[in-house]
């Protein structure tokens, strides 16, 4: 079966009603985002079991897993787009549209179900905004989209597509804990990737931004950190994922430390601890937050489709002298570029384990800008504990940490020195020079925070 024929096919299948505990195996079949290989396709608690188990054979199916159970679930809210992705029903997001485009939208049927206004974003002085509009009743989204762009060809409308994160926050097993030997590359400190010295620096003056789920910012290993939180109508959910990343970036305690400890966080919550967060619009909304709060470094450890908006909102961003660096994703070596991460001038970043082993499911490509840590490790969870992670998702972080050490305000020329002294330092694995598993090599190969804290209590 070609993946043409699974494009149409799957929205079909996945609509359809499921017993809650059935256990469906699907045969091996190649989708446009990666591989359902005799997948069960049950409930939460499937997924829940999955990611507890951290099984690197089964993570690569993890998020595709994760996607259709979303589209299952919420279905008068998400629905797939023809290639499967998950999308928000009955909405197109338009780019700075025209007001003659909007008259003819409306004389269509449309309504204007919200606006983004992307203050700081655009060049000419007009700020940019992203208008989402909600499709008349009746109309499929593909036909939405279809409509719009022919009422107005100049114009730029894509779906409302949804960005999930690119990891697992788990349990150690026993594997887990075995696998934290390190290797020979990395005694003595020498996989630190240029950086000398990183216990105890506390910086206030570096700024990073996150664009994820919520941050748990009583966490010990925040204590005393400046965070500030957009989004969620100023009440941000705090989310494992989130807090994950945040600690890995800037987190600091006496047992722990992240890439630029104490620095100052600029947080946005783009879930809300909502299933069907990490729209599109919400994403752009987070990264203008950003520019205007003129933070050099953002880090995105979201994963999902090409998308008109997020192309042209990530363009502006760094045309502007920020930094985005983001996980490739956890799709499998075979998997299509993934974005973000993919776009250009983009810091896609890969995962290692504790061996300098590239991650099994880690996505592979010319996006693959460095490797970092990812695996075999622990990171901060909320309710004052700790949890092992695994994934891009956790590697992202440490490369924007790093890089954020070197950048004190947004500047093109000074983004491209920071990004080309990180490859001068960074150690090449793999075949020599760049290559499309490891980039330009490990970088941060020091900051892998240790498993025995999983379990603990912070405080």
């Amino acid at each position: 079966m070609g993946a043409k024929t699974l494009a149409w096919i799957l929205p079909l299948i996945l609509a359809q009603p499921m017993v809650a505990e059935a256990q469906v195996a699907l045969p091996g079949v190649r989708l446009p985002g990666g591989t359902l290989q005799n997948l069960p396709l049950s409930t939460e608690r499937t997924l829940s079991g999955l990611s507890n188990d951290l099984d690197p054979r089964r993570l690569e199916d993890l998020r595709l897993l994760h996607v259709r159970d979303l589209i299952r679930t919420h279905r008068r809210e998400v629905e797939a787009d023809p290639n499967g992705a998950p999308i928000l029903r009955g909405e197109v997001v338009a780019f700075s549209p025209t007001d003659t485009a909007l008259e003819r939208a409306r004389g269509a049927g449309f309504n204007v179900a919200r606006e983004r206004v992307l203050g700081g974003l655009a060049s000419s002085g007009l700020d940019a905004r992203l208008v989402v509009l909600q499709a008349p009743r009746g109309m499929s989204t593909r036909r939405a989209l279809e409509r719009l762009r022919g009422l107005d060809p100049d114009g730029a409308y894509d779906f409302n597509h949804l960005y999930t994160d690119s990891g697992v926050v788990g349990k150690a097993g026993p594997a887990a804990l075995r696998a934290t030997e390190p290797s020979a590359q990395t005694v003595g400190g020498a996989s630190n990737g240029g950086r000398a010295d990183v216990a105890g620096r506390a910086d206030a003056a570096v700024k990073v931004g996150l664009v994820d789920g919520g941050v748990d910012t009583t966490h010990a290993v925040f204590r005393d950190i400046v965070i500030h939180q957009h989004g969620c109508s100023g009440t941000p959910v705090p989310a494992p994922h989130g807090t994950a990343v945040a600690s890995l970036m800037i987190g600091r305690s006496p047992q722990f430390h992240g890439a630029a400890p104490g620095s100052e966080l600029y947080s946005a919550d783009v879930y809300c601890g909502l299933a069907t967060g990490g729209a599109v619009d919400a994403v752009a909304d987070a990264l203008a937050w950003l520019v205007r709060e003129r933070v050099p470094v953002i880090n995105v450890s979201l994963v999902g489709p090409p998308n008109v908006m997020l192309e042209n909102v990530v363009r502006m961003v760094i045309a502007r002298g920020h930094v985005i660096v983001a996980a490739v994703g956890n799709d499998g070596p075979a998997a299509p570029p993934l974005y973000p991460a993919s776009y250009p001038d983009v810091v896609g970043v890969t995962a290692v384990d504790a061996h300098q082993r590239a991650l099994l499911e880690a996505c592979r490509g010319k996006q693959v800008k460095f490797s970092a840590p990812g695996a075999d490790m622990s990171a901060a969870n909320p309710a004052q504990s700790y949890a092992v992670v695994r994934g891009t998702s956790f590697a992202s972080p440490i490369v924007a940490g790093l890089l954020a050490e070197a950048l004190s305000q947004p500047d093109r020329a000074a983004a491209q020195r920071a990004v080309s002294d990180l490859e001068a330092h960074a150690i090449d694995l793999g075949a020599p020079g760049p290559d499309p598993i490891y980039g330009f090599g490990l970088v941060g190969g020091d900051l892998r925070p240790e498993l025995a804290l999983v379990g603990r209590r912070s405080n």
